[in-house]
């Protein structure tokens, strides 16, 4: 099992976690733990190669 999938699955047990808490506090706690997760799972995935770099276009300047 890869490591990102791993990442996945706390994401998704916090997920669970979000919707059994009791109280608004726990809810949004569990929520953004699960947001965590997620984004070390897509950061793995980048870091396996498994996800091209991002392209970051700067607009060039145009002559006037």
């Amino acid at each position: 099992m890869k490591q990102s999938d791993i990442f996945r699955d706390n994401a998704e047990n916090c997920l669970h976690l979000a919707e059994r808490a009791e109280g608004q506090p726990a809810y949004k706690r569990y929520s953004r733990m699960a947001e965590a997760w997620m984004a070390l799972a897509e950061e793995q995935d980048w870091l396996d190669g498994e996800v091209p770099p991002v392209v970051v276009r700067i607009p060039r300047k145009q002559d006037a």
